[in-house]
């Protein structure tokens, strides 16, 4: 069985940081890209960035320069550094393996963590 879980999110001030982590167990395929997607309240999920296995990354315009993705193949796991965050980025955060451009549709899914940013 696949498990994806994150970790990391909470309640930050704008301008301020988090870093998300995504520990997966069950994978089989090595190979396969990871990406971090939110869904903010009432609001459409969005992708925010994806790596590669050889680290190639993806970042949606809104997040880039401020969102630093990366990956450690040996633990399996996938991080989400977020820098100077805005109130715009208050969101649940999920990780996926596999998920492709469109939430929920494709490849394997966390449950998510919540992301929120206010003074």
């Amino acid at each position: 069985e696949v498990q994806l879980v994150e970790s990391g999110g909470g309640l930050v001030q704008p301008g301020g940081s988090l870093r998300l982590s995504c520990a997966a167990s069950g994978l089989t395929n090595d190979d396969i890209d990871m990406g971090w997607y939110r869904q903010p309240t009432g609001k459409e999920c969005e992708l925010v960035s994806t790596i590669t296995s050889d680290g190639d990354t993806y970042y949606a315009e809104l997040v880039e320069g401020r969102f630093i993705i990366s990956r450690d193949n040996d633990k399996k796991e996938v991080y989400l550094q977020m820098n100077n965050l805005k109130p715009e980025d208050t969101a649940v955060y999920y990780c996926a393996a596999g998920g492709g451009a469109w939430c929920f549709t494709f490849g394997f899914w966390g449950q998510g963590t919540q992301v929120t940013v206010s003074s």
